[in-house]
């Protein structure tokens, strides 16, 4: 199970929309709990539903309701939507003057289960008033380098639930397997770049491995993790696999997309033991260890080491998942580098040195991090989006009095007929230059659930041609209709 911390989905930063449902054609079984003895120890290596929902942009999600737009018996579904709203760039701090967009959303989803996922569409935003004079009807932040191209693909999944499979969208709040380098990152922090990310797994014999690249068309960060199955090696095939591991993950940031920045390498070895694993018919629980290294190859006295405990607990209608560490950081090196702040610290850290993060200063100091990821649904977490609530928070503690927080609450209400969402993140709290930002959403169905209001708001950060960050806040209301019911 605890393959499942490869993505966790946690934040949807400012803009982004919320789940939208569509059903499965009427043939379709959601998958059980498969007994890892009989399906040969792979059961373990599978992600919960959770995670299909981590990687799916913009919270979109597939839920089992009604059967919707399909060919019957074909095993095939769609959903179309079009969701029209005003969306508002307001100044903050004496920033330059309001706009004001009259933003459409088409999309378009085709599914066959557990083999395609594809969905496409955008959103477009046409100026109604304000920017600069003779500026373009369509917003040009939007669509001005090749990279923006990529959120036309809203997500691509091929192959269905790990060990094997292809992904491609919005990396929301994705988290590289032992997650001590990529943890939480969201490869639209910055509101102006909307590239789509990809995801790669597979599985060879003792051998796991997970690649991820954050921009499919601009050299930007690219990743990957390796991880060795020390039992199968040592003693042959077992039941329960992934008890006993090592892992090797680097992670490359070129810097040339979405902005011009210095080029980054970390690299992590970590490694993992299964302490208690209880499994029953109502569920089971996991406890596991971890200990790892990792450091910036080529720079001397640039490394960091941690220790911690992970536990998860799973129902029918509850996933718990909880992480502690302890971490140690010298010479400029911290674990989570790449976070849910990076596509703007990448720019300007935040606290009082106004660099970079590849140039600025990281005290030598030791930290405690927690994280804690709560799904619950009164009926059944195995349909894919279907929460009743939803929490899901991460917490860095420094000695030298910073702190790190960002975390996402989500709850479904009156028959799922209201979702409401807040989310936030603050970073270098207690430092001076600390950094915050927050989101709010809310979306009512009505007319039989087709018709639906959406309401947004939150703060900005707009990187600047200077380095700087530019502060701002959006507003956004309006309506949708789609066939997911």
């Amino acid at each position: 199970m605890f393959m499942r911390w490869a993505v966790v989905l946690l934040l949807v930063l400012p803009g982004a929309g919320w789940a939208e449902e569509v059903a499965y054609p009427e043939d379709y079984v959601a998958e059980e709990e498969v007994d890892p003895v009989e399906a040969g120890g792979d059961a373990l290596l599978e992600p919960s539903v959770d995670e299909g929902d981590a990687l799916v942009e913009e919270g979109d999600a597939l839920v089992e309701e009604e059967p919707a737009s399909s060919s019957s018996g074909s095993g095939w579904a769609n959903r179309l939507s079009l969701e029209t709203t005003t969306w508002a760039l307001l100044p903050r701090r004496g920033a330059r003057t309001d706009e004001g967009f009259l933003q459409l959303h088409p999309r378009l989803e085709v599914v066959k289960p557990g083999f395609l996922q594809v969905e496409l569409g955008a959103p477009v935003r046409l100026r109604m008033w304000g920017g600069e004079a003779g500026g373009s009807l369509v917003r040009k932040e939007d669509w001005d380098e090749l990279s923006d191209w990529g959120q036309m693909v809203q997500n691509l999944m091929v192959g269905g639930d790990a060990p094997n499979f292809v992904w491609v969208g919005a990396l929301e709040s994705y988290t590289l397997l032992s997650g001590h380098l990529v943890r939480r990152y969201n490869n639209r922090g910055n509101p102006d770049y909307h590239p789509a990310g990809a995801v790669v797994t597979g599985m060879l014999r003792p051998l796991y491995v997970e690649a991820f690249a954050s921009d499919v068309l601009g050299a930007r960060l690219m990743g990957a993790e390796v991880v060795l199955d020390m039992q199968h090696l040592l003693v042959g095939r077992q039941p329960y696999p992934m008890q006993y591991t090592l892992a090797l993950s680097a992670v490359h940031d070129w810097g040339k997309a979405g902005g011009t920045s210095e080029p980054m390498t970390l690299a992590h070895l970590d490694g993992t033991a299964m302490l208690v694993r209880r499994r029953n018919p109502e569920g089971g629980f996991e406890l596991q260890a971890n200990v790892g290294w990792g450091g910036r190859p080529g720079e001397g006295g640039a490394w960091g080491a941690v220790a911690g405990l992970g536990a998860e607990y799973l129902t029918s209608r509850m996933d718990l998942r909880a992480r502690l560490e302890g971490r140690l950081q010298r010479g400029g090196f911290r674990q989570g580098a790449f976070g849910p702040d990076y596509e703007l610290a990448r720019f300007q850290v935040a606290g009082p040195t106004a660099l970079p993060q590849a140039d600025a200063p990281f005290p030598d100091g030791y930290s405690a991090y927690g994280e804690v990821i709560l799904s619950w649904d009164a009926e059944s977490l195995s349909v894919l989006g279907q929460r009743h609530f939803r929490l899901t928070m991460g917490t860095e503690v420094f000695n030298w009095d910073r702190v790190d927080v960002d975390g996402r609450l989500e709850t479904q209400l009156f028959h799922r007929n209201l979702s409401v969402g807040v989310g936030g993140v603050a970073m270098g709290a207690g430092q001076p230059g600390a950094r915050y930002l927050a989101s709010a959403e809310a979306r009512w169905r009505f007319l039989g659930g087709k018709l639906y209001a959406v309401g947004q708001g939150g703060t900005l950060l707009f990187p600047t041609a200077e380095g700087t960050l530019r502060p701002g806040a959006f507003a956004s209301v309006g309506l949708g209709v789609d066939n997911a019911r």
